[in-house]
């Protein structure tokens, strides 16, 4: 048996030929990617590699080296087009995006739409990024207030998309897709659950518990220990303080915030009772502008990519080749097609950054489709 020094040091002989034959190997690609320059050819060339993984896959027989082969022959084409998009941006040829940087969101003289009554989270959400002295209205879904977009009622619509605890609003990631709007700002606000009753009941009176799925959700664990109570889902938590108010029902109660109880003359009757105690809700703001403000430091997009096996690490590899830090991944189901899903990222950076250019663009020429929801 060979001593594994003397093996070690015979592969280490071996990687340093392999690398010198990678370098060689990617100013072949450079020069590949000036002729693209030159000629307007596009990167990615689906057909060409197709051919090129089957032919340096038939030089082995064993079935274990034609996988790895296959696998090393993909990386490799891979960092080729990631360098040749890298050339792209260098030569001044940039992604085409129909974005317009602003330096603040015009909203002075604009109308805001949420959904809800009047105490809803999403009036806290909107107040705390807009400021009070904004003229809004309410409606009844977040549907209505896309819908008020679309019919120039609104210039911008506040949403919520997720919570630390109950997870995202995954209505609200179908809306984005189905309206082909912008995301221009995002607001985290603290929430604090408080249950409500009229002010004569008590505790010991409920019988009846209503708020929003996710508020429900939120608080299983104070619900769990009162399964007598019957729960009931409504649209928003403040719709559910002012159904309590209007029934004049003290065996009813609502879980909602706090300012609720003022607004609609109710009394607390339990306070801060969710499972997390750092529950807090991201709002987003979304208009019909495509527009992003010069300080913007947040991209969300979309994507959805062949169903195939490793397709959608080829599209997050673009997001870590260029260094960019993602902060979220989810997926939807795409409508009408059986298990095919539609993935949704965030990662930091500005439509002005290179490493982005370099990274949409890959994305863009390798994903079925692709999408950017907003830079804010």
């Amino acid at each position: 048996m060979r001593d594994l020094l003397e093996i070690r040091d015979e592969i280490d002989e071996i990687d340093e030929q392999l690398v010198g034959l990678y370098e060689k190997r990617m100013k072949l690609a450079e020069q590949v990617a000036d002729y693209k320059i030159s000629t307007g050819k596009k990167v990615f060339d689906k057909e060409r590699e197709d051919c090129k993984l089957e032919k340096v896959t038939s030089y082995v027989e064993d079935p274990f080296l034609k996988n790895g082969v296959y696998e090393l022959f993909e990386q490799i084409m891979s960092m080729s087009r990631k360098r040749q998009y890298q050339m792209l941006t260098e030569h001044g040829i940039y992604a085409k995006t129909d974005f317009r940087e602003v330096e603040a969101l015009p909203h002075e003289h604009g109308k805001i739409v949420y959904q809800g009554e009047e105490g809803a989270n999403t009036q806290m959400a909107m107040n705390a990024f807009f400021g009070e002295d904004i003229e809004s209205f309410h409606v009844e879904t977040w549907r209505d207030a896309m819908e008020a977009i679309k019919n120039g009622e609104a210039d911008y619509a506040v949403l919520p998309i997720e919570n630390s605890s109950a997870g995202i609003v995954s209505e609200n990631y179908d809306l984005l897709v189905e309206y082909n709007y912008v995301i221009v700002g995002e607001q985290i606000i603290k929430i604090d659950h408080c249950l409500l009753g009229l002010p004569d009941a008590e505790l010991s009176d409920i019988t009846r518990v209503y708020s929003h799925p996710q508020a429900l959700m939120q608080c299983s664990k104070f619900l769990e220990e009162h399964r007598e109570w019957d729960k009931h889902s409504v649209k928003n938590t403040a719709i559910a303080a002012k159904k309590i108010m209007e029934d004049q029902d003290k065996c009813q109660a609502a879980i909602a915030s706090r300012p609720n109880a003022d607004i609609y003359g109710l009394k607390v009757l339990k306070e801060d009772f969710q499972n997390n105690t750092n529950n807090s809700t991201r709002f987003i703001i979304v208009t019909g502008k495509k527009i992003y403000k010069k300080d913007a430091g947040k991209i969300s997009i979309c994507f959805e990519v062949p169903h195939e096996s490793g397709s959608l690490y080829k599209m997050l590899a673009h997001i870590i080749y260029n260094n960019l830090n993602m902060n979220k991944i989810e997926s939807r189901p795409i409508q009408g097609k059986m298990w095919e899903y539609r993935f949704f990222i965030d990662f930091e950076g500005n439509l002005n950054d290179s490493a982005v250019q370099n990274a949409l663009r890959g994305i863009e020429e390798e994903a079925a489709k692709l999408r950017v929801l907003g830079n804010y």
